[in-house]
């Protein structure tokens, strides 16, 4: 699992829709399809429905995980790096 794929994924499951996230991204969706599926076939869970474009329960108990994560370290940065 790369770094890339969670960033990825995070930005589909806010975004709701694979367009605008690819947009937000500057990533062709082809491609940001293909990340998300790749850490779906890792972590062996479906987190998004395609057929409807939402995200699974998983996927949004992962999401909240990983927005923690990302405030987390957002906080742990030392205060003279966000000047």
């Amino acid at each position: 699992m790369e770094l890339r794929h969670l960033r990825y994924f995070l930005a589909v499951g806010e975004a709701l829709n694979f367009t605008r996230a690819a947009a937000q991204l500057r990533v062709a969706q082809p491609a940001l399809s293909r990340q998300v599926q790749d850490l779906e076939d890792e972590i062996g869970v479906d987190l998004l429905r395609a057929s409807k474009g939402d995200v699974t329960p998983a996927g949004e108990k992962f999401c909240e995980i990983l927005r923690m994560i990302s405030n987390g370290a957002t906080a742990a940065k030392p205060k003279s790096a966000r000047s």
